[in-house]
């Protein structure tokens, strides 16, 4: 049996789509269909589904709850599947899953299973992207706009732009360095087809570590430029280095972001780690 697990706030879909979107899941047949309310309700709602002995569970909405869902199935041998409704769809793109809504839903009725890796940060599993600094500044004020969509990521990013100074942090135990972010890439890109480490693989069991050092304004819109156009690999400002696994001094209650989610450090150490093709995705 199927089992959808639907956010209705994900994105930025008005009353109409959710409406359509609720009816074409309810028409599937042989499926139950979870509609969350809260944060974490997908978590919840994918255990149960466990518990009712789910054939696949089919996370549909952005990259928060295909996260809350995928952290519960890798403990499982049941497949997840992406229809993506949400802001940026990171996971997804780089899966190439359709962004549209009716293909999304046959290929996650229909296609193939894959084992893919999943990152560790303090035991917080992230399936995407992870990171410290300025792209977690930017969730931080995109989470506190309360407006999703692409318009208003990019507003949050252009505040962000004019306020943030860079971070200091030590790697693996050496001297305090400063820099603008400090990205750890599973998946290719943030969402939206900003591409923060284009040559991530998810099945090579390594992250890319991807250092931003510090910059001026007009060198980081240049950044933002070179991001979207998949070149910012390019900059003499961004070192990439694959990992399996490091640690981070930094400071507690700082922006975080985990697969686009805004959280706050809880430790002063970051322990970064890899869990190689821990789940399984149909694509």
């Amino acid at each position: 049996m199927l089992h959808f697990i639907y956010n209705p706030n994900a994105g930025n879909n008005n009353a109409a789509r959710k409406a359509n979107i609720l009816k074409k899941l309810y028409a599937v047949p042989n499926s139950k269909v979870w509609e969350t309310t809260k944060a974490l309700e997908a978590n919840y709602f994918t255990k149960k589904a466990i518990e009712e002995n789910a054939s696949r569970i089919i996370a549909v909405g952005g990259d928060g709850t295909v996260n809350e869902v995928a952290c519960v199935l890798t403990e499982t041998t049941i497949p997840l599947g992406i229809i993506p409704i949400g802001s940026g769809n990171g996971l997804a793109r780089h899966l190439h899953i359709p962004l549209k809504f009716e293909a999304a839903l046959d290929k996650a009725m229909h296609g193939h299973e894959i084992g893919i890796d999943v990152g560790l940060l303090n035991n917080k599993m992230f399936f995407c992207t992870a990171g410290i600094g300025f792209d977690a500044k930017v969730a931080q004020l995109f989470a506190k706009s309360n407006q999703r969509g692409f318009i208003n990521y990019i507003k949050a990013t252009l505040s962000a732009l004019t306020m943030y100074k860079p971070i200091e942090i030590s790697i693996n135990q050496g001297p305090m360095q400063k820099v603008y972010s400090l990205t750890f890439a599973n998946a290719s890109q943030f969402g939206s087809n900003a591409y923060i480490s284009p040559f991530s693989d998810l099945q090579d069991a390594y992250l890319e570590m991807v250092k931003i050092n510090p910059l001026h304004l007009l060198n980081a819109l240049l950044l933002v430029i070179q991001l979207f156009s998949k070149k910012i690999h390019r900059s003499n400002k961004v070192n990439i280095q694959s990992i399996k696994s490091i640690t981070i001094k930094y400071k507690e209650k700082e922006p975080l972001h985990i697969d686009g989610e805004a959280l706050l450090t809880d430790h002063a150490k970051l322990d970064i780690s890899i869990d190689p093709l821990a789940l399984l995705v149909i694509v």
